[in-house]
């Protein structure tokens, strides 16, 4: 009785999310903008380079939740971003999100031209699949990560990724590892998530 309860309560959120939450505009209101990890990399240049992000909204008329173009790159390398994704984030009950990670075709054509990533159909993109991140509400902050070894990665020697992420209204950390089948750190910062500042 208790999981039917619980079916139809999720059922009639979903009904109710199609307008959008507040809380889920804050979300999307936070992640969104331009950032960069210059503070951080001046204060530890050993262990933190210059990165700039981008958090763009796409497909501004879709119902199904929130989409953002998002690019990574070192400062003074922005034409050759390293990563490139989509994120699509839904409110997938009261106070927990879930961003769903997506790859595109051929990325670096869309390098700083999120208008053309706009003329593209979600059908288009390729989930990570296992790599989605999850985040709840915590006061001011929005907190969260991927779940378990789920996310397979095979750069430099690593069999899974991990993410961990904090979203504030002017910040973003986010400390992405890649681990061996040892469950070894092969890649990724070992003293914390890199620090994005919004600009």
């Amino acid at each position: 009785m208790r999981s039917v309860f619980l079916l139809i309560s999720f059922l009639l959120f979903q009904c109710i999310a199609g307008a959008q939450s507040n809380d889920l505009k804050k979300l999307i209101s936070c992640m969104a903008g331009s950032y960069n990890s210059t503070a951080q990399h001046q204060q530890d240049t050993a262990n933190y380079f210059d990165i700039r992000l981008q958090m763009i909204p796409i497909w501004k008329d879709r119902t199904d939740g929130y989409w953002l173009y998002v690019e990574q790159a070192v400062a003074g390398y922005q034409e050759k971003p390293y990563r490139q994704r989509v994120y699509h984030v839904q409110e997938t009950f009261p106070g927990k999100f879930e961003s769903a990670i997506y790859t595109l075709s051929d990325p670096l054509r869309f390098a700083g031209k999120p208008e053309a990533v706009e003329k593209l159909h979600p059908d288009s993109l390729t989930e990570k699949s296992g790599c989605a991140v999850q985040l709840i509400k915590k006061g001011n902050s929005f907190v969260g990560g991927t779940v378990g070894e789920n996310c397979p990665s095979d750069r430099r020697g690593a069999t899974y990724t991990t993410s961990e992420v904090v979203v504030k209204r002017k910040l973003l950390v986010s400390w992405d590892r890649g681990y061996n089948d040892k469950k070894e750190q092969v890649w990724g910062a070992e003293k914390g998530g890199y620090r994005f500042v919004k600009e």
